[in-house]
């Protein structure tokens, strides 16, 4: 499996390209602000061919340039209806820090949305991804499980980080679904599973199970809610 990524834009959301291998079809995963022109680099460099763009929550970050990503390239995108609307209305979304900032800003959806349905498996480029919806930093978080060959991998957008997890104090945030999340979908995984995160570095399940204070509290069944990353 062949995984490429760089940080996109000021908050440094990691855009990934996902592909059986060098000169073939690819996933995009992600494209946040200021992404288009980087990714196109970075899948001229492997010879990719993009697909199709799955989104693993609707916040700006993750979703600034779907729109001239697809119509570039006359693809799909995938979100799950619950962040649907995300784009047309980002201030309603962001908190007051940032509403002021994106008063009257709307980002049109693009030409083909197919929704992200919890267990679908979808098989795209020749990746299989299979999705689980982890609600909790938005209501349509998702994950989506891979297998990266010698070890299976967890795209894992915002919500889980290495050392943290993605915050809940956004409008349509909430710690009680993160805790449900963080134990039923993160904490059966094999600690083998490489976490690409939608912030920072890569880490495993086995790391994150050892270290990060908010996955333990989770096990625990209790907890109090993180500041977390994310927009």
């Amino acid at each position: 499996m062949l995984i490429r990524s760089f940080p996109a834009g000021a908050f440094g959301t990691n855009c990934y390209a996902v592909a059986t291998g060098p000169r073939s079809e690819c996933v995009v995963v992600d494209p946040g602000m200021d992404a288009v022109e980087p990714l196109a680099r970075m899948l001229a460099e492997d010879g990719l061919k993009p697909v199709a763009v799955v989104l693993t929550h609707g916040h700006l970050d993750h979703t600034f340039s779907v729109l001239p990503v697809c119509d570039g390239y006359d693809i799909p995108a995938y979100l799950h209806p619950d962040d649907s609307g995300m784009l047309a209305d980002p201030a309603r979304w962001h908190g007051p820090a940032l509403a002021p900032l994106l008063t009257g800003v709307r980002l049109p959806d693009p030409a083909d949305v197919r929704p992200l349905d919890d267990g679908a498996v979808l098989s795209l480029a020749g990746v299989e991804l299979t999705v689980r919806h982890a609600p909790g930093h938005t209501q349509g978080s998702v994950v989506f499980s891979l297998d990266l060959g010698e070890a299976p991998g967890l795209l894992a957008g915002d919500v889980l980080f290495a050392g943290s997890v993605g915050r809940v104090d956004l409008p349509g945030g909430s710690w009680d679904a993160m805790l449900t999340s963080l134990r039923e979908v993160v904490l059966p995984l094999d600690d083998e599973t490489v976490v690409l995160p939608g912030h920072g570095p890569a880490t495993t399940i086995g790391r994150e199970r050892a270290t990060n204070p908010y996955l333990a509290e989770a096990a625990a069944g209790a907890g109090t809610a993180p500041k977390g990353r994310g927009l």
